[in-house]
């Protein structure tokens, strides 16, 4: 392909970090290595036992975050009690539930299993964790499912988050080669008890067998309520099925992929900070040119959170409501894959 045209881009996918270099010797001009994507994307999922502000996605100077609220005064109160955007100027843009995302109203009350989606300034963030991070209930480490490919980079991961981490494994020599590994099978229950999945915050589920990962997301779940399950998925089919077992995310190679190859291709403006969870950027609209945010009523009619506006290579971070939109500015927003095909529906169509 090279040979016949030297300016196409061309985008390969390698599984050994050493075919990294031949596939750009021979004219890839990117190699995605999903294992280590993959990888890296369940562990910045994993929340520690602490309610600090995890980063799970970036936009230029944007930062967009996630926080667990449990055994937090956060729990029982609505958005608008709270006040982020007041006490800090962060934005709440939307909050999951056990794998289901909704977007964030000023009467949305949290939950004791309420995952909260923040947006803002990385000044913002840290200034969030250093008021906010403070209610620590747990140091157990993350219990790691899987020692191949996929488990080995999420618990390197881990370790450069600063977390402990326990890896099941039952494959002899795989297990020979991994610190803090447990050998043997995770259907065992003593095998997970020795993890200490009875007492950990975060399990994350690495096996590339989609069945397997059900069964163990429903054993997980039943031992214990409370835990946040990751876990990986081979067939996108299979995202609802997981879900549905207990799952509170849960990361496909299908999805991934595509989304990292058409941004490398630069057609497409779309960044996925989780399954099913985007943030897109388009010229303003001509139907909303000279309305105020407020005016536009994008989240309460799409469910689409508008997060930054770029204004003459400028990006203003969370704008207020009444915040006019101009004519040949760029928006940037937030919302499920649903929420952004209604806004294309109902303002871009048109």
């Amino acid at each position: 392909m090279r040979d016949l045209n030297g300016d196409i881009p061309i985008v390969a996918t390698a599984e050994d970090p050493d075919s990294v270099d031949i596939l750009q010797l021979a004219g890839c001009s990117s190699v995605l290595q999903l294992e280590k994507m993959l990888g890296l994307s369940l562990a910045r999922r994993a929340q520690g036992g602490d309610t600090a502000a995890q980063v799970i996605g970036r936009y230029e100077d944007l930062i967009i975050a996630e926080t667990m609220v449990a055994n937090t005064p956060f729990v029982g109160k609505t958005l608008a009690e709270i006040g982020l955007r007041q006490k800090i100027g962060l934005s709440a843009v939307g909050v999951w539930e056990r794998g289901l995302f909704k977007a964030a109203q000023p009467d949305t009350c949290v939950g004791p299993h309420t995952v909260l989606v923040l947006t803002g300034s990385q000044e913002q963030i840290d200034r969030y964790n250093e008021t906010f991070c403070i209610y620590t209930t747990t140091n157990a480490p993350v219990v790691i499912i899987g020692g191949g490919g996929v488990g080995q980079v999420t618990a390197q991961s881990l370790v450069e988050q600063g977390f402990d981490y326990r890896i099941i494994e039952q494959d002899l020599n795989v297990a020979a080669a991994l610190e803090n590994c447990i050998l043997g099978n995770a259907a065992d229950i003593e095998i997970l008890k020795k993890a200490g999945i009875m007492t950990a915050t975060t399990v994350i589920i690495t096996t590339h067998d989609d069945d397997i990962n059900v069964y163990l997301t429903l054993y997980c779940r039943r031992l214990n309520p409370d835990i946040q399950i990751i876990s990986r998925v081979t067939l996108e089919r299979n995202i609802s099925t997981l879900h549905r077992a207990g799952a509170d995310f849960v990361m496909s190679y299908a999805s991934m992929g595509s989304n990292a190859i058409f941004n490398l291709l630069e057609r497409s403006d779309t960044l996925m900070v989780a399954e099913g969870l985007d943030v897109f950027k388009m010229k303003v609209p001509k139907t909303l040119v000279g309305q105020t945010i407020a005016e536009s009523a994008i989240r309460q009619t799409t469910g689409c959170t508008l997060i930054a506006l770029n204004i003459d290579n400028r990006l203003q971070i969370n704008p207020e409501p009444h915040t006019s939109l101009p004519e040949d500015a760029e928006i940037i927003m937030i919302g499920s894959t649903e929420a952004e095909n209604l806004f294309l529906k109902n303002y871009v169509s048109n």
